[in-house]
């Protein structure tokens, strides 16, 4: 698709490296060792890190489907849900629908 993408293991990792880099996108996991996606996303959305735009497009990637997992995940903050397994086209919604106007980044 163009973009390129980097892995972060659990949460934590992944604040640390939004304080190092500039990213247009995240797609984080809801079960992760050591911090989850829901506490590293609102901790995100606080605002109160440096370097990180706390307005960033954060995509929910879960297992869980239920409508009660969905709300969850929007009351952390994030703006969009896609649901495991994961194909293309799933991965394809939601870059589209985000990142519409930005080309992706050079790394």
């Amino acid at each position: 698709m163009g973009y390129s993408a980097d892995i972060a293991n659990n949460g934590a990792e992944a604040i640390k490296a939004l304080e190092l880099k500039n990213y247009n996108l995240i797609f984080m996991d809801i079960q992760m060792p050591e911090m989850d996606g829901l506490e590293a996303t609102r901790i995100i959305r606080s605002s109160s890190l440096d370097r990180v735009d706390p307005c960033i497009p954060i995509v929910a990637m879960t297992a869980h489907t239920l409508q009660e997992d969905r709300d969850m995940c929007f009351k952390a903050g994030m703006n969009d849900f896609i649901s495991k397994p994961l194909s293309s086209e799933t991965l394809s919604a939601p870059l589209q629908r985000w990142l519409t106007k930005k080309a992706p980044k050079e790394k």
